[in-house]
């Protein structure tokens, strides 16, 4: 959108997937853990389609935002390119095509609304934040859990793209938010629904079909096992940033006394969560 003939959304330039070294792939530092996570995001990423076209149906009328959630989502989508060509190098069995149909097929995206399921614009923009802010932090945390350097390059060059993505949906909130008025409680109840909401089917069950597993879906078997991989690659520095950026979406200082309370406290919080989750994987 434009205000006094500027753009309010951040421009997007882009790396290719020709810009990763795939010649450095080192397969002797390859971490088969982390290849199953990367299955389950690289499918993940690749429907991001279907979620710009539920935003441009909630921000109909808003032309340039609907241009840059589609220009958001090719780039989401490209995250979800270069992760499959990681997780068929490192897994050449990796059936992609037959775990991606098997996801799309048992997890449906609701395109087909016009309004926001999280009650105004301004809301849905905070809980957009919120998982870009999820994002950048897994990216990060994977990336610097990794010993190969393909994958380390990838996390690096998603997590930045993340954090941009996030810049785009925060400068637009703030712009309905000067419409709107949305009270701190409310968008504080946004902000932690839609981190409660981390935990819901599509990763684990993205997990699942990417493990070719014959059973039946067990929710809280996968989403315990993907739990148990991925929560304890995550570094203090990367929930401080997290949370830093999650309360500054809020319109909290992270800085301040109560964001340096907020901040000490869900620390303490996710590390008992994680080594709960590490008991339950064991």
């Amino acid at each position: 959108m434009t205000k006094n003939g500027k753009r309010t959304g951040a421009r997007m330039e882009h790396w290719t997937l020709d810009d990763i070294p795939w010649d450095a792939f080192d397969r002797s530092r390859l971490d088969p853990e982390l290849v199953k996570v990367v299955k389950a995001a690289c499918m993940v990423e690749h429907r991001s389609s279907e979620y710009a076209e539920y935003l441009c149906g909630v921000f109909k009328g808003d032309d340039q935002f609907c241009q840059d959630a589609r220009t958001w989502a090719r780039e989401e989508v490209q995250h979800g390119k270069v992760l499959r060509r990681y997780a068929e190098l490192a897994d050449p069995d990796f059936d992609f095509n037959s775990s991606f149909s098997r996801f799309t097929t048992g997890h449906i995206i609701d395109t087909g609304a016009d309004q926001s399921i999280r009650g105004s614009r301004c809301s849905e923009l905070i809980a957009r934040c919120i998982v870009e802010v999820g994002t950048s932090a897994y990216y990060s945390a994977l990336g610097d859990a990794s010993d190969e350097p393909v994958l380390r390059a990838i996390c690096k060059h998603i997590a930045a793209d993340e954090f941009r993505h996030y810049k785009l949906f925060y400068t637009n909130m703030k712009r309905y938010q000067q419409v709107e008025h949305v009270h701190l409680w409310s968008r504080l109840k946004t902000a932690i629904g839609r981190i409660a909401e981390a935990g819901d089917d599509e990763l684990s069950y993205a997990y699942y079909c990417a493990s070719n597993s014959a059973e039946p879906y067990d929710r809280a078997k996968f989403s315990n096992a993907y739990a148990g991989r991925v929560f304890p690659l995550y570094r203090y520095k990367h929930v401080q940033r997290a949370l830093g950026m999650s309360m500054k979406a809020v319109g909290i200082k992270p800085q301040g006394r109560v964001g340096k309370i907020v901040t000490a406290l869900c620390w303490r919080v996710f590390r008992g969560y994680v080594r709960r989750v590490e008991r339950i994987a064991a």
